[in-house]
């Protein structure tokens, strides 16, 4: 459990899934299947952190600005004794992201890449044209440790909240920096066995290395079924 002297902050995930665990279909034409409801707790939990963070194909493929949303969130932040605007993390390990996305498009608050040198100088470049800090964090992977000591230290991010998608939840996941998990259980069955789940990538070969969270609320709410579940 971290303390208020930790030096790494508290991370909560935060992710919308079928009732067969898939977040996308199988070819990732569809990607935004949740209610309404679910769009304002994600709006609600983003009112708490101080920097929402992404992969580079999730701000790839949807049309989001990682930003507060209206401004009664704004104010929720606000009155918490936040800044008005949350910083926004976009993550991409080669560095591969469309200059063209929605996020780019909105200048309210910081962005910052987190990327390795396997994007390559010349990549790397063009993404600080597009981010106003790119930040280089290993070599062939990146070292989520150490870049949320940095975002810790650097731009004082107490709570960071992860909106996926399924390989970057999995890479912090390994890591053992999830503190909550806040899953949105939706009746729908996408089916497919590549569609992505809440956390793909690498995964976990053996039982024991697997990361035990227990379940804090479940609460349903027309047909969704809204859970949290804390680390341990």
């Amino acid at each position: 459990m971290k303390t208020k002297q930790s030096k790494l902050p508290f991370v909560l995930v935060n992710m919308a899934m079928t009732a067969d665990g898939k977040i996308a279909t199988a070819n990732r034409a569809v990607s935004s299947f949740a209610s309404a409801r679910d769009h304002e707790h994600l709006l609600e939990l983003r009112a708490t952190a101080d920097a929402v963070m992404a992969g580079a194909r999730t701000v790839d493929s949807a049309p989001i600005n990682l930003g507060p949303g209206p401004a009664r969130f704004r104010r929720k932040r606000l009155i918490r004794g936040l800044a008005e605007y949350n910083l926004r993390v976009i993550v991409s390990r080669s560095g591969s992201i469309n200059p063209r996305a929605q996020v780019f498009q909105h200048r309210f608050s910081p962005i910052i890449i987190l990327t390795t040198r396997r994007a390559g100088a010349d990549r790397i470049q063009r993404l600080r044209a597009l981010a106003d800090i790119v930040k280089v964090c290993g070599r062939n992977e990146i070292n989520f440790r150490a870049a949320f000591r940095w975002l810790r230290k650097q731009w004082r991010v107490k709570r960071l909240l992860c909106e996926g998608g399924g390989e970057l939840n999995d890479a912090v996941f390994r890591a053992g920096l999830v503190d909550e998990l806040h899953l949105t259980i939706c009746p729908k069955i996408f089916g497919g066995r590549r569609a992505p789940t809440i956390a793909d990538g690498k995964g976990r070969a053996k039982l024991e290395l697997a990361r035990p969270f227990r379940l804090q609320s479940a609460t349903p709410c027309k047909a969704e079924l809204f859970t949290g579940f804390a680390g341990r």
